[in-house]
């Protein structure tokens, strides 16, 4: 399975975005209101300048108290992101994803943001794939 077809399997295709110099507060609304665990931050959508992470707020909580709520988020968002390609395929993201110790990695193409996916994304994709392939095999052996 490629990163591609994950993609295309996404039910909204748009990313969470926000830009460099929103506060760590309105960066957690989005992710509250969205109900999603990361938001890409970037100032025009395409380019990463870093993400955000439900784990980077926690920390940042854990470490300073709710005063970190005003700072902007370039001062809390991981700045080192690892990206993938739409020809990746599941396997390749999976092991790049547990390697790193995240759960968000954006899909770049030419230096640019095309996509988002998420390591539940992976997994739905790979249990599908291997259910597929199940009942293949069932339907050789049966001789369907």
């Amino acid at each position: 399975m490629l990163v591609q077809q994950i993609l295309n399997a996404k039910p909204e295709q748009g990313v969470a975005t926000v830009p460099p110099g929103t506060t760590l507060r309105e960066a957690v609304e989005v992710l509250a209101v969205r109900r999603i665990g990361a938001v890409i931050v970037s100032s025009d959508g395409k380019r990463v300048a870093g993400i955000l992470s439900e784990r980077d707020v926690v920390r940042e909580l854990g470490k300073r108290g709710a005063a970190c709520l005003d700072d902007p988020v370039e001062r809390v968002m991981t700045a080192a992101i690892v990206g993938c390609t739409r020809s990746d395929t599941a396997d390749q993201v999976l092991e790049r994803m547990t390697a790193g110790r995240f759960r968000h990695m954006p899909v770049m193409e030419a230096g640019q943001m095309v996509g988002l996916i998420s390591i539940g994304d992976v997994v739905k994709a790979r249990l599908d794939e291997l259910a597929m392939e199940k009942d293949a095999l069932e339907g050789m052996i049966k001789g369907f």
